[in-house]
């Protein structure tokens, strides 16, 4: 829309007869949004079937049905808005022409909607002084009709001999008398307004005509056929004979969308459609409703809870009791959003059944796609085909979901419960899984809770404080590594079981401002001489230097504060001593205390690492030459000049020196 509409002098109503062939209907007013065109067949309001055109535009559009209306049927199109503020004026701010330009076609609309409302009612004649317009108490009105005395103003007139039906006096102490038409009042049945529940005729009207007109509707034992989704808006109440009240539709609609808030849907047997039930908010929240002993058959989705697309008009705090739905083709349940609205959250679910019965459903049982805040579900019973993605799945979305006494059953591999990458806080209690997949199939990186559930493993506790705990058995959560080159650990095991058999490896702790608490082992499990070199990604490791294990079953065990990991307990475990026989140079790598190095080839250098080298610094070590041959052994310094600022060789049998860096420079302890 390029600039604001222009509101003509128009009545935004219009009415056509349908002949039953035409599918495209004008209106001459213009509406802001296509929400703002409200559709009436028969004076029942219409929410599916239909595209609307033209909205935003000053001539008004059009309206095209997906079927036409049938013969007769009086098709109303009416402007109706919700009256709201659409902007705000800053104080020295920048004054807007578009904006206020908006607000005042805003106003004009809603006075001509005003003058609309008016127009029918009963009023005064512009020449006549109104007399006193106050209604007679209601219990002096009661069961009387409304007349006028001598002075025109409206008095309570009484009915007797008016009415020939008999009264109705209810059997029990205290019951009072009461007249047929008030005992008849008291609520209304969808036959009441023409419908026919014979399994052939349409009953959509009567069934929108019903609860247009009332708050309670009651649907009578019978088959009714419904070619419109049927609305219950707030403080509705739509309730049947149990299962023998059937409604049924063929079309790809939802069958009951429930749009308001403390509405209520009982006691019925739903067939078809492409939602059975769908929450989905209107003009207010979609809020406090409550589904009780209903069934839903043969829906693709046989119930939705959809946030929609405003945030300010949530679906939560809804209840659904004793609800069965059977052969659904996609989704048993799912909870969604359809637009940028808030997610569905705290919604309550107690003693339901999602049940394939040999239909091919292709999603979930449960799939809470989006959903927030404790979403709830007791003695909840889930057996579907082993066409599905899983028996229960929360999506990405889903945070914080609660199943209580959960029952799950299918074949094919299909996962009992799946979480997917994303979810959050999942807690599962009582899990009796019979389908032949996961019984938790975790891809949320073990964001989730369980107790009595899962399998082999029962449970799965997250963070816990415990002031008193006895336990029988303690497992640590381990892992096998064998690699070279370089590895990140993270914290997902305690301990790490490492072997370098296929050549030297770096292993790199977490950092440690993101490990607070944790204590990690590392221990060398392999007889090879390289060496595994503990460190830290983007941090100074353990004990601010590197960690070097060469010794089969050398380990070390450490802990971060937040700041830095620390070492708790290492070892040099038995025959912490290295054999060499060779010649050339040998590289002395500090990975064991003690080198026993044969010259019997040639003549051997053995190089310490520089003195102020990590590995080095406070280190001890002994080297002694144990052939009989006259090569000799020297002992250098890489870069530097040696123990004691000299090279020092060994030139017989059993010579020995032992030797200590200070960070600085290599000294002799001994030599013997």
């Amino acid at each position: 829309m390029t600039e604001h509409i222009k509101m003509p002098d128009v009545v935004p109503i219009i009415r056509y007869l349908a002949d039953g062939v035409r599918v495209n209907f004008e209106y001459s007013f213009p509406v802001f949004a296509s929400e703002d065109l409200k559709i009436y067949f028969d004076g029942a309001a219409q929410i599916s079937g239909f595209t609307i055109y033209g909205a935003g535009e000053s001539a008004g559009g059009s309206v095209t049905f997906d079927m036409a209306p049938a013969n007769g049927v009086v098709v109303t199109l009416e402007r109706r808005m919700v009256f709201e503020r659409l902007s705000d004026f800053v104080e020295g701010g920048d004054f807007s022409a578009a904006a206020i330009n908006t607000e005042l076609d805003f106003l004009v609309g809603g006075l001509q909607q005003i003058s609309r409302d008016q127009s029918p009612m009963l009023r005064y004649d512009t020449g006549e002084s109104p007399s006193s317009t106050v209604l007679p108490a209601r219990n002096i009105r009661a069961g009387k009709a409304l007349g006028f005395d001598g002075n025109g103003d409206p008095v309570a007139v009484s009915l007797a001999g008016s009415m020939a039906a008999p009264d109705f006096t209810a059997v029990g102490t205290g019951s009072v008398t009461r007249t047929s038409h008030d005992k008849f009042s008291d609520f209304v049945s969808v036959k009441d307004f023409g419908a026919v529940g014979d399994g052939l005729s349409d009953d959509t009207i009567a069934f929108q005509q019903a609860l247009s007109a009332h708050d309670f509707v009651f649907v009578p034992s019978g088959h009714y056929i419904v070619s419109g989704t049927i609305e219950i808006s707030s403080g509705k109440v739509l309730t049947g004979a149990g299962d023998s009240a059937l409604i049924e539709t063929s079309l790809s609609i939802p069958l009951i969308r429930i749009s308001g808030s403390y509405a209520r849907l009982a006691l019925l047997k739903l067939f078809g459609g492409d939602i059975g039930i769908q929450f989905l908010a209107a003009d207010t929240p979609c809020v406090q409703n409550a589904v009780t002993d209903v069934s839903v058959w043969q829906a693709q989705t046989g119930i939705v809870l959809d946030g929609g697309s405003d945030g300010s008009k949530p679906t939560y705090w809804n209840n659904f009791t004793r609800v069965l739905v059977a052969q659904p083709f996609v989704h048993g349940i799912h909870l969604m959003r359809s637009g940028a609205g808030d997610t569905p959250n705290a919604n309550r679910f107690s003693q339901c059944r999602v049940y394939s019965l040999g239909a091919t459903t292709s999603g979930s049982g449960v799939y809470i796609e989006e959903g927030s805040f404790n979403n709830s579900f007791t003695d909840l019973e889930v057996n579907v085909n082993g066409t599905a993605q899983a028996c229960v799945r929360c999506g990405a979305g889903s945070n914080k979901s609660l199943f209580v006494n959960l029952y799950t059953e299918s074949f094919n591999s299909v996962p009992n419960v799946r979480l997917d990458a994303g979810s959050i806080e999942t807690a599962i209690y009582n899990l009796l899984s019979a389908s032949d997949g996961a019984a938790i199939w975790d891809l949320s990186g073990g964001q989730y809770s369980a107790f009595n559930a899962g399998y082999p493993y029962k449970n799965r506790l997250q963070r816990t404080i415990c002031t008193d705990l006895t336990a029988t058995l303690q497992r640590f959560d381990t892992e096998y590594i064998d690699a070279s080159g370089a590895v990140t650990l993270d914290l997902s095991h305690t301990v790490h079981l490492v072997s370098s058999y296929g050549g030297a490896l770096d292993v790199a702790l977490p950092n440690a401002s993101g490990a607070a608490g944790a204590m990690i082992v590392v221990k060398k499990i392999d007889t090879s001489k390289n060496i595994i070199t503990v460190t830290e990604s983007g941090g100074d490791g353990p004990d601010r230097k590197s960690y070097y294990l060469g010794g089969q079953y050398d380990f070390v065990t450490m802990m971060s504060n937040g700041a830095e990991w620390f070492v708790i307990s290492t070892n040099r475990a038995p025959g912490n001593t290295r054999y060499y026989d060779g010649s050339g140079t040998y590289d002395i790598d500090m990975a064991v205390d003690v080198y026993l190095l044969s010259s019997y080839g040639g003549a051997l250098t053995a190089r310490l690492p520089p003195a102020d080298a990590a590995e080095a610094a406070g280190r001890k070590v002994t080297i002694k030459k144990t052939d009989v041959s006259g090569n000799a052994v020297n002992i250098t310094e890489n870069g530097g000049s040696g123990p004691d600022q000299y090279t020092q060789s060994l030139t017989a049998q059993n010579q020995a020196i032992t030797i200590v860096s200070d960070g600085g420079q290599w000294y002799i302890v001994s030599r013997f």
